[in-house]
């Protein structure tokens, strides 16, 4: 599927970093970005998002490369996609369709399927039901009378009874969870938790550390559904550790909500492992970005190591990083090529027998220096 990417420049933060990551998503839902629109504007057009000459460039970049589908970096109202939609006479999707679709795509357990059902169908439904307000205004008229409001009403009980047994699921499943944890909690088995930005490398470094076979790829969302297994760090004995889904920025709220039951796991670990992609240029930016949901999904307080991944991409060494009170805030490895494990696994086992100490707070970007300059 041939795609042309929107990017409006608002101003704020790192905007070729972000159409760099528009063009990663695009890949990984299966589209390929032919062709690129970009330009600037201090606010949205109401109506078409990007004002009506930008909307021409995209209406000739559409006939010149042959477009299937316009995707926007950005989140649109249901109003400005249907106008831009009608404009260009090409299906338009913006950042939270495209990221809902991927989810979608990789979801494997029963759990992450439901998950992201849900999310589709909140998303869903702002744009069926003010779908419906051009005939829900109508009163009468020929071949108006009555059937808007009917279908409006349809779409919202159906819509509405859906959600609610999702919702009803979820929680069954999240009880389940709760009561796994519990029994793990009863073995008093030391957890760790991996968390990170998309594609920074969570999953290869799991199954490092765990000699388990996560799927691991070179793609952002690779992982959607927690998986958990049990390790052996010598004195400081068995403790389990969790990978996680990777988080991006604007990631839709829809699916921060959606998926809280599986970041159960990061709320209830003694221990993050904060993946860093160390070869990034954005890397600083990106660790507020995971630390903002971590602060969303109540994981906060939970003690931090930095865990500073693909050096060898970097030009970087591996090493441990302690603070002024000697605790251990940053480990330099590759977990590709596995430089730097037993590093890592020395700081595992020392958070691990001092569990019970006075917890350290997460990390924020402005607390480090960047090892790069």
């Amino acid at each position: 599927m041939r795609a042309a990417l929107v990017g409006v420049d608002f101003g704020k933060g790192d905007f070729a970093a972000s159409l760099e990551e528009l063009s990663l998503l695009s890949k990984s839902a299966g589209a390929e970005p032919v062709a690129t629109v970009t330009g600037k504007r201090s606010s949205p057009d109401a109506a078409l998002f990007v004002g009506s000459g930008k909307a021409e460039e995209i209406a000739s970049a559409i006939a010149e490369n042959q477009i299937d589908i316009v995707i926007f970096n950005h989140a649109l109202s249901p109003a400005q996609q249907r106008n831009l939609e009608r404009h260009l006479k090409t299906r338009v999707v913006d950042r939270t369709s495209l990221i809902l679709d991927i989810f979608a795509q990789r979801a494997q357990s029963h759990e992450g399927k439901v998950q992201v059902e849900l999310a589709q169908l909140q998303h869903l439904s702002t744009r069926l039901v003010r779908g419906w307000t051009h005939l829900e205004r109508q009163k009468g008229g020929i071949g108006l009378r009555g059937p808007g409001e009917t279908q409006l009403e349809t779409d919202r009980r159906l819509l509405g009874d859906r959600v609610k047994a999702l919702r009803s699921r979820l929680e069954k499943l999240q009880r389940q969870r709760e009561t796994q944890r519990r029994a793990r909690g009863r073995n008093n088995a030391f957890s760790v938790s991996l968390v990170g930005y998309t594609n920074a490398g969570k999953s290869t470094l799991f199954n490092a550390l765990a000699k388990a076979r996560a799927y691991a790829a070179n793609q952002l969302f690779a992982t959607l559904d927690t998986t958990s297994r049990r390790i052996y760090l010598g004195e400081a004995g068995n403790i389990v550790i969790s990978d996680t889904v990777g988080f991006i920025r604007e990631l839709p709220h829809q699916l921060v909500a959606a998926f809280r039951a599986t970041l159960e796991e990061t709320i209830h670990a003694d221990l993050l492992l904060h993946v860093v992609d160390a070869a990034s240029p954005v890397r600083m930016e990106q660790i507020e970005q995971v630390n903002e949901v971590l602060r969303e999904i109540g994981a906060d307080h939970i003690p931090q190591i930095l865990v500073w991944n693909k050096i060898d991409a970097a030009g970087l060494e591996p090493a441990v990083e302690r603070d002024e009170y000697d605790k251990i805030r940053r480990v330099f490895i590759s977990a590709q090529a596995g430089s730097g494990l037993d590093f890592l696994r020395e700081a595992i086992a020392e958070y691990a027998k001092a569990d019970g100490m006075p917890d350290v707070p997460p990390i924020s970007a402005g607390q480090i220096h960047d090892a790069r300059t």
